[in-house]
């Protein structure tokens, strides 16, 4: 009897295409269109019953085993712990002290030439003949011509100038590779088109 009460609901409530066997809901049409009661796919469904396993693991390691990975300030606490000892660390080892002195070698020169190429040939050309910035390679200098002088106005620039500060902008063997390839290639060439000397004569 039961089983008869439910086929017999079925059929007030869905009508069967002959062609197609489809389940068709009745009273839901629109401009010819009859919505379907199909089966939701299998993997569908899987997605949701996982999804629900997973909520309820979450939420178990979360309230009930209080998990550090999932509580956000212990998680936050834990990391800047680790901050705190690896900035112990660091300032327990003293770094080596960065020695400015003239490279020479072929290899630091190239990477000079390098840093040059892309930042410097702009104001001062490709040949250090000058352009915005000054003739490097000429006799005259403005802050100087040793590598000293050099290496600090790379570091601190000229804003007065136009010369901008590269000291967070290039490491220190960076911005002595490029002062060493300014004295030891560009100095004493010969550009194409020098600009008038600057500064003073050393």
């Amino acid at each position: 009897m039961a089983s008869e009460n439910i086929k017999q609901q079925n059929n007030e409530d869905y009508e069967i295409d002959t062609l197609t066997n489809d389940r068709l809901i009745k009273d839901h049409e629109y401009d010819g269109i009859r919505e379907l009661d199909n089966d939701l796919p299998p993997w569908w469904k899987w997605l949701f019953y996982i999804t629900i396993v997973f909520a309820a693991v979450y939420l178990i390691r979360l309230f009930v085993f209080h998990s550090d990975d999932l509580i956000q300030d212990r998680e936050f606490a834990k990391e800047m712990k680790n901050v705190a000892a690896a900035k112990t660390a660091e300032s327990a080892t003293p770094a080596a002290e960065f020695k400015v002195e003239l490279l020479t070698d072929e290899a630091s020169l190239a990477a000079g030439q390098e840093t040059w190429t892309k930042i410097c040939a702009a104001c001062h050309l490709a040949d250090g003949g000058g352009l915005v910035g000054p003739n490097m390679t000429d006799d005259y200098w403005i802050h100087g011509n040793t590598v000293n002088d050099l290496f600090n106005v790379v570091s601190n620039g000229v804003i007065e100038k136009g010369m901008l500060p590269y000291k967070n902008q290039l490491s220190e063997q960076k911005r002595l590779e490029v002062v060493s390839y300014i004295l030891e290639k560009l100095h004493g060439s010969t550009p194409a088109n020098p600009k008038a000397p600057q500064g003073k004569k050393y």
